[in-house]
């Protein structure tokens, strides 16, 4: 990526705000109102928890920090801090020898862009050709892919520090009929750093859940429908599932093509954007498909601006989608987080997406079938079963696949499910996506918004093997189908809980919704801390 792009993203996605101070820095977020003492991540003056990327990229130019101490700081972390969450599963034996060799052409003035030097932990389904790439289960946990994930090699090449591999829920939790979220037979249960005896939702549990934790300045996620963004709001970091397409799913654990996406994470939305930046090779703008000011989801504001395109908040457009579905304490977040958005001149409208039974009934059928065809495919380039019905028969004779839950029903029923060529696949598919794009694309064109937010997850129930996950959260399906753009940031807490405000734009509008969404962020100041208590007393979400 050139540096005057770099400089571009930086300007855009700041809009003249975040740069201003870190997004945890002094106001308090949306719902919490005294914030508890919290453990200070600090190395040489530096707060790990609220630094941002070219917060440390300053730093480094100045003399003042290199790569190799913050990469030893980070790893120094992992060592103290995980295993009370259990989010990393294995850390990168050549971390220190990559931040030497950044150091090195620091010194040089030869530095490849903003994440040169930067940690990255990577979820585990996620190819590595150096470490182990499992997706959670132990049918994998043989030889290593022998190759990277094309996204592993756009980071490698930007000199980004590959710190390690991440937990999830195995299979990215496309299992079992009522899988625990963030447990795996590689790794266990990650824990919620908040409470830890509460989920971290799934499926890039771990991810979440180390960036809460300042295991590393930024993660990699993956989403098929919430898998990005429900973990990020249930551990208060910030989550980016990008516009389909935009990052190469080539060496990715698949689930289904038609909604697969790799996606940056962290506690900030400009090192968010950043890493957008080097995953999608530099294609924020000029994108392939509809353009155009009449492109559905390139909305007008009725200034006759491109959305996005005003600095900050005012004169923004945002629909609420409350979904009161996830509870009442949920929708007073919501309430608190419109006044907020208000107040720094937003206008905030309430809003009901319409198609939204129809897309749940139609998106598991179309899952099932998907799942087969893509799953044989993948397992066919690596070692250990070699397909789905292998993948079953070797779950049945492993008793650690069965820890947890035993069950693999999602296996089961895509087995029998038809295949892709099956007509009546292809109607359900089309369906799905037509609808999914109309409920976006009507809904902005209607109010004439710049986007839609909405709660993006519940607070975080507690984990529990026996029940399963309680986790029926519908604001992320629209643009995981429709294969649009989604973020969420930290909008307040229930309680120690963390709850995010996902906000969804139109297709191929990512660069705008990140912009968006570092103003949101400032706005909202929500971020805090965890403080890793074991319990906040009976279940009660």
């Amino acid at each position: 990526m050139t540096l005057s792009r770099v400089g571009a993203l930086i300007a855009a996605v700041t809009a003249g705000a975040l740069l201003a101070g870190a997004p945890g820095s002094s106001a308090q977020g949306v719902g919490a109102a005294d914030q508890p003492s919290r453990r200070v991540a600090v190395l040489e003056g530096i707060d790990l928890d609220t630094v941002t990327i070219p917060e440390l990229q300053t730093g480094r130019e100045k003399g003042a920090l290199t790569s190799l101490a913050l990469t030893r700081a980070y790893l120094r972390r992992i060592e103290s801090i995980d295993p009370k969450i259990h989010a990393v599963l294995y850390t990168d034996p050549s971390a220190l020898r990559q931040a030497a060799a950044s150091d090195a052409r620091q010194r040089g003035g030869r530095l490849r862009g903003p994440l040169d030097g930067i940690p990255v932990l990577l979820k585990d389904n996620v190819g590595t050709r150096d470490l182990p790439t499992t997706a959670g289960s132990l049918a994998l946990a043989g030889k290593a892919p022998g190759q990277d994930a094309a996204l592993v090699t756009r980071l490698r090449q930007a000199g980004a520090v590959i710190l390690g591999k991440t937990n999830l829920s195995e299979w990215a939790n496309f299992r079992a009929a009522k899988p625990t979220s963030g447990w795996s037979a590689v790794g266990g249960q990650t824990n919620n750093p908040y409470v830890l005896d509460r989920n971290p939702c799934g499926s890039s549990a771990g991810s979440a859940a180390a960036l809460a934790a300042s295991l590393s300045q930024v993660a990699i996620g993956t989403e098929t429908d919430g898998s990005v963004v429900c973990p990020a709001g249930m551990n208060g970091v910030v989550g980016f599932k990008p516009s389909l397409g935009l990052v190469s799913p080539r060496g990715v654990v698949p689930i289904s093509a038609e909604q697969d996406t790799a996606g940056p994470m962290a506690r900030n939305v400009i090192d968010t954007a950043l890493t957008l930046s080097v995953l999608t090779g530099d294609r924020l703008t000029g994108l392939p498909g509809r353009t155009g000011a009449d492109a559905p989801g390139r909305q007008v504001t009725r200034q006759g601006e491109p959305a996005g395109r005003q600095g900050g908040l005012r004169n923004k457009r945002i629909g609420l989608w409350r979904l009161p579905s996830l509870g009442p304490e949920v929708d007073a977040v919501m309430t608190r987080t419109a006044g907020r958005l208000r107040a720094a001149g937003a206008e905030v409208v309430e809003v009901t997406l319409p198609y939204q039974d129809r897309l749940a009934q139609l998106e598991f059928p179309a899952l099932l079938s998907e799942f087969h065809r893509d799953i044989d495919a993948y397992l066919r380039t690596r070692q250990g079963p070699r397909d789905l019905a292998a993948l079953i028969a070797f779950n049945r004779t492993h008793p650690r696949e069965q820890t947890c839950f035993a069950g693999q029903e999602l296996f089961e029923q895509s087995l029998a499910a038809p295949p892709t060529t099956d007509p009546g696949y292809r109607a359900t598919r089309a369906e799905l996506t037509d609808l999914s794009r109309r409920s976006v694309d009507e809904t902005l064109a209607a109010h004439h918004l710049d986007a839609i937010a909405a709660p993006t997850n519940p607070p975080a129930w507690t984990t529990d093997c026996a029940r399963g996950d309680n986790d029926v959260i519908p604001s992320s399906t629209p643009a995981a189908v429709a294969g649009y753009p989604s973020l969420s940031v930290p909008a307040g807490s229930v309680g120690e809980l963390p709850i995010g405000l996902l906000l969804t734009a139109g297709h191929h509008q990512d660069a705008s919704l990140l912009s968006l969404g570092a103003a949101v962020e400032r706005q909202l100041r929500a971020w805090r801390a965890p403080r890793y208590l074991p319990s906040v007393g009976p279940t009660a979400h």
